[in-house]
């Protein structure tokens, strides 16, 4: 029988969340308030811990932290509970390493389901582990590292970011490893004149954000939604454990490494020797591979900023805007309601210094 701790100062709420989950044949420990919680949580180890976030002593936020130092406690699947509904607020919680948030009020259905998702995760996770310390011979050699990665992304939350918005800022602590269920994202640096050079375009079905995790450093770029985007995050220490157990997923991004090394030292070299025609022409068919949409006639076309453009290209946005006229003059690009259609592609592949 599974054990969930309800964290909650709300006594009437508290009673009645109890008693729904022992009615669904779960063994139920309470607390009044986040400090009693804490206590409880480091004695008797539960498998789920619902909390609320507004309470006396030490809030949800609190406990959450503290329990995060405990390597017992880390991993435990961890569901906010609260009326205060604001994106900062569960933005904040995520942030910390919460698995979930549900808003009151809820229906019982909507709480039943949650803690059966992550109760289900929590377990999974555990059966893969124990596997693997079990063999250390053959770490996870039944579970390739696609197939690892794909079930620890399988029915994680969603968090939605508006066009601009920030995922994460250069010199922030890495907690997540972030995968685009949808949507665009780029990663780039500002120097001093506030000029920007945009070092990794991400799209549907990529990663990013493990760089400086693997590191053990902060974040040396900021990491902002291109357009609307939908990501899911994968906490710090769940992406530690499977990497430091599963070979495969850590030859996976072993590989990912040694691609995005490739492509940064191009870049630079590209930034440093190439023309201004060439650094122009590379970009576009960059933003091609990563950014574009394809069209009926089989073209593809850029929705992206002229300054973006510029950054990707590590030019001047004036000297980016006079490059494109010249190439639509060239018709090696067409310009439509401000997006951009690739029409010579073997040209701008072959474009001289």
């Amino acid at each position: 029988m599974k054990k969930i701790l309800v964290i909650e100062d709300n006594i009437s709420l508290l009673e009645n969340t109890a008693e729904l989950l022992e009615l669904s044949n779960y063994h139920v420990l309470t607390a009044e308030n986040g400090r009693q919680g804490i206590e409880v949580a480091i004695k008797e180890k539960p498998d789920l811990i619902l909390c609320d976030i507004m309470m006396p002593e030490v809030d949800g936020y609190g406990v959450l932290q503290v329990l995060n130092q405990h390597s017992d406690l880390s991993r435990t699947p961890f569901i906010f509970l609260s009326a205060k509904s604001d994106r900062s607020d569960f933005r904040k919680g995520m942030d910390l390493g919460a698995d979930d948030y549900i808003s009151k009020p809820f229906t019982a259905t909507e709480l039943l389901n949650a803690i059966q998702r992550r109760l289900q995760k929590s377990e999974s996770i555990r059966q893969v582990f124990a596997k693997g310390i079990k063999d250390d011979n053959q770490l996870y050699l039944s579970v390739s590292g696609e197939q690892t990665l794909n079930h620890f992304i399988d029915g994680r939350g969603i968090s939605n970011f508006k066009k601009k918005q920030v995922v994460y800022f250069e010199g922030n602590h890495p907690l997540f490893l972030f995968h685009v269920k949808k949507g665009k994202v780029k990663t780039f640096k500002t120097n001093d004149d506030g000029k920007e050079l945009i070092t990794g375009l991400y799209n549907s079905g990529e990663f990013f954000g493990y760089v400086s995790m693997l590191e053990g450093a902060t974040y040396k770029e900021t990491a902002q939604a291109v357009e609307d985007a939908e990501l899911i995050s994968i906490p710090k220490s769940e992406f530690e454990e499977l990497i430091y157990h599963n070979a495969e997923v850590a030859k996976s991004f072993i590989k990912l490494l040694s691609h995005n090394l490739v492509e940064k030292e191009q870049q630079l070299l590209n930034i440093a020797y190439n023309s201004l025609r060439k650094k122009v022409a590379d970009a576009l068919l960059l933003m091609k591979e990563k950014l574009s949409y394809a069209q009926p006639e089989g073209l593809h076309s850029i929705q992206l900023s002229r300054e973006n453009m510029a950054a990707i290209a590590g030019t001047a946005t004036e000297s980016f805007i006079r490059t494109l006229t010249d190439f639509k003059n060239e018709k090696l690009i067409d310009i439509k309601d401000g997006h951009i259609v690739i029409l010579n592609e073997v040209k701008l592949k072959n474009m001289r210094n």
